[in-house]
């Protein structure tokens, strides 16, 4: 018996009967040689982990943007904690952690420069709208290269994972379903915290019932929500907090609406990179042949419409390249003889 297969019978002999079996999945688009010793799983987390995808996640906002100060949290590192929660419940409920990382790791690929205002902006000016999961799924499906070709031909259950990890949608396993709700537990508490230090929350302001009920820190609040969802998710096939813990979730995640999302310091900048992202979309709408030559191949290859084309190119950017993109095309260079 190799390696793999030592591998794929651990999973058959030691995980939960609702876990995903690598041996099981329902496989690839395109079918490829087994690894010798990685499973299909193992294998996803890798081609995501190594993607120019994941890279650019380190200069893309979370919340606030250009902030001063190298504390606050990126796209990357929420994923990364996104990734380290959902590893810590399937490990628990003994499901499949492979899994759980692969769709962790690649459930924000497809997020927009300068955070939701990006996300929000691309979906008005893209006649076909802009989910980020759906770009997400995009990104790995077919804007990745790998071995020259498009896509990185991930399995259907780490697919079905990033596209289905937003609220009000269902991942088809378990391991998809804890990637959602840790996703909710990271965000609304490194956002707290990074509110905090932004002087935005301040302190007091967070309502006691908050602070007795689920923790006074950032720890103990991911702590009592883990162990809820824990608790309330062994040996059953979904994944679930207690009422009374979802409950107060979902109220701190309206708080945090209400005072960090929506506060004035946090969008100070919103309007200027509105106008950023608007301007470099209404360029290549008018100048659509100025694209990289990337893009003017994928729009030639496929079906596409152009303004699909330029959302990919711009949902792609970072915040710096979006700015630095912006620059060259609009503002003026000093004459060179």
């Amino acid at each position: 018996m190799n390696i793999i297969e030592r591998y794929e019978q651990f999973e058959l002999d030691h995980l939960s009967e609702n876990a995903a079996k690598s041996r099981f999945s329902k496989g690839r688009a395109v079918a490829e040689p087994q690894c010798e010793i990685r499973t299909d799983y193992q294998r996803d987390r890798d081609r995501i982990l190594h993607s120019k995808a994941f890279r650019r996640l380190k200069h893309k906002t979370q919340v606030f943007l250009s902030p001063e100060g190298d504390h606050y949290r990126t796209r990357l590192t929420h994923t990364l904690e996104v990734s380290q929660i959902s590893r810590t419940i399937a490990r628990s409920l003994n499901l499949n952690e492979d899994l759980t990382e692969a769709i962790a790791l690649g459930h924000d690929l497809g997020h927009t420069p300068f955070g939701h205002t990006g996300e929000r902006i691309l979906n008005q000016l893209c006649l076909t709208g802009f989910k980020h999961n759906e770009q997400s799924l995009r990104v790995v499906d077919f804007l990745e290269i790998r071995n020259d070709k498009q896509g990185l031909n991930l399995t259907y259950e780490v697919r079905d994972g990033i596209l289905n990890h937003p609220m009000g949608y269902k991942a088809a396993t378990l391991e998809g379903q804890i990637v959602s709700i840790s996703d909710r537990i990271a965000y609304i508490n490194h956002d707290i915290d990074d509110a905090s230090r932004a002087n935005i929350i301040k302190p007091g302001q967070i309502p006691e019932k908050f602070l007795n009920e689920l923790g006074s820190s950032h720890g103990q609040r991911i702590n009592t929500m883990i162990l809820d969802v824990i608790n309330n998710s062994m040996d059953k096939n979904k994944i679930i907090m207690s009422k009374g813990v979802y409950d107060l979730t979902k109220e701190l995640r309206d708080f945090l609406f209400e005072n960090v999302y929506y506060n004035k310091i946090a969008k100070s900048e919103e309007d200027k990179t509105t106008f950023i992202v608007t301007k470099i979309f209404e360029y290549y709408i008018n100048n659509f042949d100025c694209l990289p030559e990337f893009y003017l191949k994928i729009y030639k290859d496929n079906d596409f419409t152009k303004s699909e084309i330029i959302k990919d190119y711009i949902a792609g950017m970072t915040d710096r390249y979006a700015m630095k993109v912006f620059e060259d095309l609009y503002m003026p260079k000093p004459w060179k003889q």
